[in-house]
């Protein structure tokens, strides 16, 4: 009977590649292969410092191949490590549905641990100056569907909000934040953190709006938006 394999959640830097734990580097090193969303970006991060293993592609669109090829190696007692293009596995990422379908499938026959590290929303929060005795974290908001549901749900809460947004779609998100924030509510958004063009901008949601609009040389890059509670 094969020992038990070992998923290892991973993270990694969220842009600065020297923002990696030892604990990380040894894990990667240990491991006899590396789920990764895109092989272009995890190989960088690899070749950075000198580790070479074999890459298993896992992201949203991967399909159950994917999946199944991973639960196989775990089975035969494989050292499995799960990393994400940029910060935590998991959070507002598919690994997440990797090791739900890890854990049901295989149960006490693999060990899972976590390997933690940088993540945007912790990274962007730690400088804000906002009160985070409590927050709530929306990831990623949806496209169509139900988006200006949680913008009203946003303009509602009394505690602070975070979500992640792209360059495609944040004057947009700025525009409805303006249409249902009070100007008591402070908007801060923070732009490819821990990268060479790291900024921080923060005002009402219609001075941000016009911050962007008046400097489209900002409006690319990831992006992470914060709502003050009042």
């Amino acid at each position: 009977m094969n020992e038990p394999g070992t998923l290892s959640v991973v993270a990694t830097p969220i842009g600065n590649l020297a923002d990696i734990t030892l604990r990380a580097l040894d894990t990667l090193k240990a491991a006899d292969a590396i789920a990764c969303e895109d092989t272009r970006v995890t190989a960088k991060l690899l070749a950075r410092y000198e580790i070479q293993k074999p890459l298993l592609i896992f992201h949203a669109q991967s399909g159950r191949h994917a999946s199944t090829r991973i639960l196989s190696m775990l089975a035969e007692g494989k050292h499995i490590a799960l990393v994400t293009d940029a910060g935590t596995p998991g959070i507002s990422d598919p690994g997440s549905a990797l090791v739900h379908e890890v854990r049901q499938t295989l149960k006490e026959g693999v060990r899972i641990e976590v390997i933690p590290g940088a993540a945007a929303v912790t990274a962007a929060l730690s400088i804000a100056g906002v009160p985070t005795d409590e927050f709530t974290f929306l990831g990623f908001l949806p496209h169509k569907k139900g988006r200006q549901t949680l913008f009203a749900e946003i303009a509602d809460s009394r505690r602070t909000m975070v979500f992640y947004e792209s360059p495609h779609r944040i004057e947009k998100a700025l525009a409805s934040l303006a249409e249902v924030l009070e100007d008591s509510r402070r908007v801060i958004v923070l732009r490819e953190l821990t990268k060479m063009f790291e900024s921080f901008v923060e005002g009402t949601a219609s001075e941000v709006a016009e911050h962007f609009a008046t400097h489209p040389d900002q409006v690319r890059g990831e992006f992470v938006v914060i709502v003050t509670a009042e």
